[in-house]
């Protein structure tokens, strides 16, 4: 992994917490929002059963963190591609 100049190694950085903060905030979104403050409205409704609002308390943010992981590693390799430092 080597940058072409130190501009490419700072902009890298910049793009990969960037990407990361995006992805954090959605996750509190989802485990906070969805999990604690918006509990009582989406316990209206039910998901496989359950209320909605345990539902994403229980599992959503974890489900929610598996997908962003995913996402995380598919925008890095193409971040590492963009700037030509991806391993082989």
């Amino acid at each position: 992994m080597a940058f072409q100049s130190k501009a490419d190694q700072v902009a890298y950085w910049k793009a990969n917490l960037k990407l990361m903060l995006a992805l954090l905030l959605i996750w509190f979104s989802v485990s906070f929002g969805c999990g604690i403050l918006l509990a009582d409205t989406l316990n209206q409704f039910q998901f496989f059963g359950f209320k909605l609002g345990f539902w994403f308390a229980q599992q959503g943010a974890i489900y929610t963190f598996v997908v962003l992981i995913f996402v995380y590693v598919r925008a890095m390799n193409a971040l590492d591609k963009k700037f030509n430092v991806q391993e082989d």
